[in-house]
């Protein structure tokens, strides 16, 4: 298999050096406090916010693990695309409304304000937690693909991808992150036309070819089952996937937090409209391109099946590399490692807001500082988070399943009972405090437990699916909910309730 020639190499590295340069451009304006810094002042566009959320959400995880997904399983998992008109309606008329009026710098502020304190850090310390996980995937994804199309160890590249981000990210806050986004987010959907369209033209029959080959196969197909063991049905990418949706749109700070820099209410409701109409088009063409290698592939002889590729996730940058002229595959490999870089920028910005000013600032006894103090602290532990998902990184390379299994599972342990406690908070009230913190371990728990057996940490024997890792929102959410208002007593712990 080739590898990259001398001006892969110069265009790998010219737009790395791009992306960074963009990041410390738009960081120029100094943060004069932590409004300017984690909210970018509270005045970017609905358009550039909207980018941001796609950009912050679709990652280089996705740009492996969707065509990877497609290619070895089918086109089923796709469909999860439309589970977001469920989802976004139901963040932008109920849950962004909670958040906006307040004026939160975090998402968990609400829990206290709602429930306690207590609630409050529980919530934030989950969200810290899962997200680190989500990172360190973010930066395994880029490391695996160029370690096998350049032969650059993983380790090599976890540190690049982890240190450059950091630099920017620390430097710059919002701003600098919303802008390397939205350049990310272009060249990625560029990149990926380029492939789908480079692929298809050495397909009989073009992109008719690869439809015609997906139906006879029954790539196209999808269960209408409701069962829970089967891993993708109608049943689960209905329900399970709004779920698993709302997990990331409506409780995650790294959403939340671009909310919140829009300028108005009616702004920010506006980019979630504008977000859900372009991951449309975006994710069809992602998951299309899986379609594609698949027909390509069947074509030209499996590569994994062949043993040139250790996992379905390399099934793309193989392809770039092998089938791509040269300077191309620098290009897109580049477009892979740097999405990751925004997604990475986006997650160690929202870490470090929810650190300081969830446990930092709350809990801390000591005078007031300035706000020029504020900054400095946010921006060393930015840094230190910067340097903990490096290391998780090496952790998520040893999980088992490929990367669309391993982040969605990581997603539901932790995000399905921390929606819960926001279903309670939002949506009820007879949920106490008391409720509310039993519920959430009580879900937590039952999921880890169910992940743990499913995984033969209690047995010898590989053990039976009884629940497909797409249902782990959804259930994380309802026995939070249930026990939560089992166990309250009927009286809110705060008057705003």
């Amino acid at each position: 298999m080739a590898h990259f020639s001398w001006l892969d190499y110069t265009i790998f590295g010219l737009y790395l050096a791009a992306s960074v340069g963009v990041g410390l451009y738009s960081a120029r304006r100094k943060a004069g406090n932590l409004g300017d810094y984690f909210l970018a002042g509270r005045g970017m566009s609905p358009f550039l916010v909207a980018m941001s959320i796609l950009a912050a959400l679709f990652s280089g995880i996705s740009y492996l693990a969707g065509p990877a997904d497609v290619y070895k399983n089918g086109f089923a998992f796709a469909y999860a695309v439309l589970a977001f008109f469920i989802a976004t309606p139901i963040t932008t008329l109920w849950v962004l409304p909670k958040f906006y009026h307040s004026r939160f710098y975090t998402a968990y502020q609400f829990l206290e304000e709602r429930f306690a304190l207590p609630v409050r850090l529980l919530a934030s310390g989950l969200f810290i937690g899962r997200v680190s996980l989500w990172l360190a995937a973010a930066t395994y994804a880029p490391a695996l693909a160029l370690e096998k199309v350049t032969g650059i160890p993983l380790w090599v590249t976890i540190l690049a991808s982890g240190t450059l981000t950091m630099l920017y990210t620390t430097l710059g806050g919002m701003r600098a992150v919303i802008w390397t986004d939205v350049m990310q987010l272009i060249v990625l959907f560029g990149g990926q036309i380029i492939i789908t369209f480079v692929a298809a033209s050495m397909i009989p029959g073009g992109l008719g070819g690869v439809w015609e080959t997906a139906v006879a196969d029954g790539r196209m197909d999808i269960s209408l089952s409701f069962s829970l063991a089967e891993r993708v049905n109608l049943g689960s990418l209905l329900l399970a996937a709004a779920f698993l949706h709302l997990v990331q749109m409506a409780t995650d700070q790294v959403s939340v937090q671009r909310y919140l820099t829009a300028g108005s209410l009616r702004e920010a409701k506006r980019s979630l409209w504008i977000k859900l109409w372009f991951i449309l088009p975006v994710l069809v063409l992602f998951y299309g391109t899986g379609l594609v290698l698949y027909a390509f592939y069947k074509i030209h002889g499996d590569p994994l099946a062949a043993g040139h590729i250790a996992k379905e996730d390399q099934i793309l940058p193989y392809f770039v590399v092998s089938q791509l002229p040269a300077g191309l595959p620098g290009l897109l490999i580049a477009a892979i490692y740097a999405a990751s870089m925004s997604t990475i920028s986006a997650g160690l910005n929202s870490l470090s807001s929810a650190t300081l000013v969830d446990f930092q600032q709350r809990l801390g006894k000591g005078p007031a500082v300035s706000d020029a103090r504020q900054v400095a602290r946010a921006r060393w532990i930015t840094a230190g988070y910067g340097i903990l998902v490096m290391a998780l990184a090496f952790a998520v390379s040893q999980m088992k399943g490929n990367l669309v299994e391993s982040v969605n599972t990581i997603i539901g342990l932790v995000g399905g009972p921390l929606l819960g406690l926001f279903v309670l908070g939002m949506f009820t009230q007879r949920a106490d405090t008391r409720g509310a913190l039993v519920g959430c371990f009580v879900g937590f728990l039952s999921l880890l437990a169910l992940f743990l057996y499913q995984s033969g940490a209690f047995t010898a024997e590989t053990p039976e699916t009884l629940v497909s890792f797409i249902w782990y929102s959804l259930f994380g959410c309802l026995i939070t909910v249930g026990v939560g208002l089992l166990l309250s007593r009927g009286k809110a712990a705060s008057a705003s309730a």
